[in-house]
């Protein structure tokens, strides 16, 4: 929803100068908005045919700021860590330690967390290794698969 993909680049605070990470880049629509108020975007997806699919529209698109990659077991990108802003794009159980390692200090990330069928939306700032959290409301997103997440069934 165009309204839920705003709320969440807004909540970001993004100043052109970032590196982003998204989880969860689906058809690299919100990558693209990414792409257009960080510096650098690394989009992450679980399912190889649509990561091939998003990094071919967002190359034809003009896009040399958003590195698509196909996701392993783990959550995230390690390889390119810690990121200025984490935006997870599925709904987790709970927020994934895993992911806030990845996150840089003064770092924000925004993801949904809750049941399968509910979600709270939440913001999360990192300073000074600390986690603070802001509820941005109800939501409901599909699941975040994986370690860390939930499992495929």
């Amino acid at each position: 929803q165009p309204y839920i993909v705003a709320l969440m680049t807004s909540s970001l605070k993004l100043n052109g100068t970032e590196k982003v990470l998204e989880v969860g880049t689906g058809s690299g629509y919100q990558a693209a908005v990414l792409g257009e108020l960080a510096k650098t975007v690394i989009t992450v997806e679980r399912l190889p045919d649509m990561a091939e699919k998003a990094a071919r529209t967002l190359a034809r698109l003009g896009y040399n700021n958003i590195f698509v990659k196909t996701a392993g077991d783990d959550l995230g990108w390690k390889q390119e860590a810690p990121y200025d802003a984490i935006l997870v794009a599925a709904a987790a159980p709970d927020v994934p330690e895993v992911l806030i390692e990845q996150l840089a200090d003064n770092g924000r990330m925004i993801i949904p967390a809750g049941d399968r069928s509910q979600q709270e939306l939440l913001l999360l700032q990192k300073i000074d290794g600390e986690i603070e959290t802001r509820r941005l409301g109800s939501c409901r997103f599909v699941s975040l698969i994986g370690k860390d997440a939930w499992n495929e069934r």
